[in-house]
C-alpha cells in the first residue's frame, strides 16, 4: 500500500503529533504511532480538545499514523494527563466496538 503522497481528506504537511504508541512499542521499534494536531478541524466525538502554544487544537485520533522515528522533528512538550487519559480512553472505545 502506497502512503505516499497523501490522497484526499489524509492530513498533510509538517505539524505537531502526539505520540500514542506505548513506551513498550516505540522503545523496540523504529517507528512510532502518532495522532496529528489541527486548529482548523471539526469536533468530533474521536478528537480530543487540547491547548498548543496558545492555541486552541485538536487531536486527530481518525487520523493516526505510524511514522519512522526520524520523521520526528523536536519533541514540544507534553500533553497535560487530563488529556492523555481522555486520549487513551477513546482509543479503546474506538478500537474496542
Amino acid at each position: 500500500m502506497n502512503l505516499d503522497p497523501t490522497v484526499g481528506s489524509e492530513i498533510r504537511k509538517w505539524r505537531p503529533c502526539v505520540v500514542v504508541s506505548p513506551p513498550e512499542m516505540h522503545d523496540h521499534m523504529r517507528t512510532v504511532l502518532v495522532a496529528p494536531m489541527t486548529t482548523a478541524g471539526r469536533d468530533a466525538p474521536f478528537r480530543i480538545n487540547i491547548n498548543h502554544d496558545g492555541r486552541k487544537a485538536l487531536i486527530l485520533l481518525d487520523q493516526i499514523r505510524a511514522v519512522d522515528k526520524t520523521r520526528l522533528a523536536k519533541k514540544l512538550g507534553a500533553a497535560p494527563a487530563k488529556t492523555l487519559i481522555a486520549t487513551l480512553r477513546t482509543l479503546q472505545e474506538l478500537f474496542a466496538e
